[in-house]
């Protein structure tokens, strides 16, 4: 994951990061701060997200968009829980249909590639 400076669009300028990357985001941020009931019916985590693709992707997603909206003292956090933390956490911690379905919450509850990938055919464009 990326460390350098990201560009601010309302001034061109340059401004470091203020975690270096996602594993730091998800540590020290985001998984203090959210707190819910993991009972494995109604929410789940896995502990070791970052073995799972969909999760990095989206956890990545996450830690971009808050460190650009977090230059917004409006109404910048608020548009990152409604339009970014909301959804993506929705979908990480849904218990049948997120990448962590098959894992639990507890250290260990880890289940390495639970699913297959989705399935494609090769495409050949037509001539």
């Amino acid at each position: 994951m990326s460390t350098t400076p990201a560009e601010r669009p309302d001034s061109g300028r340059e401004v470091p990061l203020h975690f270096p990357d996602v594993f730091a985001f998800v540590s020290e941020y985001l998984a203090p701060m959210v707190r819910r009931r993991l009972n494995g019916s109604s929410a789940t985590w896995c502990p070791r997200w970052w073995e799972h693709p969909e999760a990095g992707a989206r956890l990545s997603g996450l830690w971009l968009a808050w460190e650009h909206l977090r230059h917004d003292t409006a109404l910048g956090m608020s548009t990152w829980w409604l339009h970014h933390a909301d959804p993506h956490l929705r979908v990480l911690m849904d218990t049948d249909l997120g990448p962590f379905a098959a894992c639990s919450p507890k250290v260990g509850g880890h289940t390495a590639y639970p699913f297959d990938p989705l399935p494609l055919e090769e495409y050949e464009p037509e001539a």
